[in-house]
């Protein structure tokens, strides 16, 4: 099964302290890769329940299946790759593939027949080499809204953090308390929901 732990630190950033870090690390505007991420839960929000999330990311002409559940502080990724016709059926149709993200659905009794795709995030994204890690700049635009991210992702949660905290401190940006992508799009949803 194609599973890993992610350990990864993130900060929202303004639109300025994010034009800032990326000259300083010498980003250019064709440096940055578009992916989509498609989100599905159930209409009454079963894996949000869970602190979980399933989605579609389509990068470079790749679709990937992830599903991804709380593992202590961290996240598992259930990772599954997709082809296009796969993604379109389970986009388009509610049609969803065998596989082992399924049986992990399976396992978590969320009825995968139930899953309704809830919008797409789409993210400009540069990664680059840092410190033993992974330094990821995303631009994401999603319900309306866009917002700016950093984030570090590591294989060693406590020099990883300690790492990144560093780094904002060095470019005098606060530490911002940040939900993941998914969180961000849930709240938006929701929020438009109501209104």
């Amino acid at each position: 099964m194609a599973q890993e732990i992610e350990i990864e630190f993130k900060n929202l950033v303004t639109e300025e302290e994010f034009n800032r870090l990326t000259s300083h690390f010498h980003i250019k505007e064709e440096d940055f890769i578009s992916q989509d991420n498609h989100y599905f839960d159930t209409s009454d929000y079963q894996l949000k329940e869970m602190q979980s999330a399933l989605r579609i990311r389509e990068k470079n002409g790749t679709y990937t299946l992830t599903l991804k559940t709380p593992l202590k502080e961290d996240l598992l990724e259930t990772n599954q790759p997709l082809s296009k016709d796969q993604s379109y059926s389970l986009l388009h149709d509610g049609l969803f593939p065998e596989g082992e993200v399924r049986d992990v659905l399976n396992s978590l009794s969320i009825a995968y027949e139930s899953l309704q795709h809830f919008g797409t995030l789409s993210t400009s994204r540069v990664e680059i080499p840092y410190r033993d890690g992974l330094l990821v700049f995303d631009h994401s635009t999603y319900l309306q809204k866009e917002d700016y991210e950093l984030e570090y992702e590591v294989k060693e949660r406590t020099s990883g953090e300690a790492i990144f905290l560093e780094l904002l401190d060095q470019h005098q940006i606060p530490l911002r308390q940040t939900d993941n992508k998914i969180k961000r799009f849930y709240l938006e949803k929701l929020k438009q929901d109501r209104s």
